[in-house]
């Protein structure tokens, strides 16, 4: 299918990823970030080099071992970390403002964390970003019964989309929203006619992933789980 056949909205979109110092979408902090734009067949049409904060704490090892990010590496060559955020925020608020869809894999991850980190630095977060597009979660809606893990690697692989780096944010967020757009081209007669109703449609969505999830962690593993709802950004769960 060519990208002639996408609603107009899809012609060009933004695609963010972060890599971070944990999983806590609390207090983790963000070690590097990409935001680039892409066409509709996934040409980078508007490059930026990928941030390199120092997050100004030790990156664990654990954390290391994923993005290749040295506590050493990111104190020898990261930037200030709040003049990385600010940046951060003000290429996504550029982005929104011209009406892109800004595309993350997993989005309650990356702005969950951008919008705590905001907020630590005293800095005005993004606290409703929008339009989002998060292939994750339109993915396991328009594909629900299709086995398999939904990991990145995995499902770029299932679209032949190529992820030769994965882990850097660069590579990641650009597979990302290549995978976006496969996703997109897959299902072109699902989309709605704006990014503000993919957006909406996928809060819904979102919520019904996560209920579902809930329901098998408390059936199945633990049965005091309590699932952290919201999206694009999280919120702490209702104790």
């Amino acid at each position: 299918m060519n990208s002639q056949a996408l609603p107009e909205w899809a012609n060009r979109i933004a695609v963010f990823d972060t890599e971070t110092t944990g999983l806590d979408l609390k207090t983790s902090r963000i070690v590097t970030a990409t935001i680039v734009e892409l066409d509709a067949d996934g040409n980078v049409v508007v490059d930026r080099p990928e941030w390199l904060a120092d997050p100004e704490i030790e990156i664990p090892e654990v954390a290391s071992n994923v993005h290749g990010i040295t506590t050493e590496m990111a104190r020898a060559e990261g930037r200030n970390y709040k003049e990385v955020i600010s940046e951060i925020l003000d290429v996504m608020r550029d982005c929104f403002a011209r009406g892109i869809p800004v595309v993350a894999y997993n989005a309650p991850y990356d702005f969950t964390i951008l919008y705590h980190q905001a907020i630590a630095l005293g800095l005005e977060p993004i606290a409703e970003p929008m339009p989002v597009f998060d292939p994750l979660v339109v993915d396991k809606t328009f594909d629900k019964f299709r086995k398999g893990k939904r990991k990145l690697e995995i499902v770029a692989e299932f679209y032949q989309v190529a992820l030769d780096d994965a882990h850097n944010s660069k590579a990641d967020a650009i597979a990302a929203g290549r995978v976006g757009l496969a996703i997109m081209k897959a299902h072109v007669d699902k989309l709605p006619a704006s990014a503000a109703e993919l957006h909406n449609s996928q809060i819904g969505w979102a919520k019904e992933i996560d209920e579902s999830f809930a329901k098998w962690m408390i059936n199945n593993v633990d049965k005091n789980f309590k699932a952290s709802p919201g999206w694009p950004i999280k919120h702490e769960s209702q104790a």
